[in-house]
């Protein structure tokens, strides 16, 4: 395969008001190939960024086997990653940005498609900018935002990890655009580490100086 025809996707692990969407917005800006994956979601709360079902229709696709590659609960509503959508995505040549808050959903993601290259961008930043953040977005529920920006864990072995206080979306777009370009990464190797990452990994940080 040649490196023209490399399927690429990206990750965006962190906790709530990271800026999951604020840089996937600088990257479909940047390179329109770069689109944000749309999870399903099943409940109430948020339907914009998300592909909504019914109950019904979710439990109709945990009965194909492997089409249901991830899902979580959260805010009283289902949120689930399918194989169709990140397939059909890749097929169209787009590189999907999956908006992820749990370690074991990395490693569930990327091994689901392990000829895709991968790459793992690990979000921080202070809890007093998420908090700001959060009110500033005004969804009413700030103090369960919060508990889930607590309880979010660090992910080992990031290919990059951003402190999106620190540089703006647009350094970190164009990082990543950089990063996912000239990294070897043809297949995460999950065999050498649980978790889903390669287990010779040196996470990399955005340095806003340079």
């Amino acid at each position: 395969m040649s490196e023209h025809d490399v399927r690429r996707a990206v990750v965006l692990y962190g906790p709530p008001a990271a800026g999951k969407n604020t840089i996937t917005s600088a990257l479909t800006r940047e390179d329109g190939q770069y689109r944000l994956f749309l999870r399903l979601k099943a409940g109430p709360g948020r339907t914009a960024g998300y592909r909504m079902v019914t109950v019904d229709q979710l439990d109709a696709l945990r009965r194909v086997p492997g089409e249901i590659v991830w899902e979580n609960q959260r805010y009283g509503a289902v949120y689930a990653v399918d194989r169709s959508g990140l397939v059909a995505m890749l097929d169209l040549g787009q590189v999907p940005v999956l908006h992820l808050g749990q370690v074991a959903a990395v490693a569930a993601v990327t091994s689901a498609s392990p000829d895709v290259r991968w790459l793992v961008v690990a979000l921080t930043c202070p809890r007093a900018v998420a908090a700001q953040r959060i009110v500033q977005r005004a969804t009413g529920d700030t103090a369960a935002r919060l508990a889930a920006f607590d309880a979010t864990e660090m992910l080992p072995g990031a290919d990059l990890t951003i402190d999106t206080s620190a540089v703006t979306p647009e350094q970190s777009a164009t990082r990543i655009r950089a990063l996912i370009s000239t990294t070897n990464l043809p297949g995460r190797d999950v065999a050498s580490d649980p978790r889903g990452h390669r287990a010779d990994d040196g996470a990399r940080r955005l340095d806003p100086k340079r």
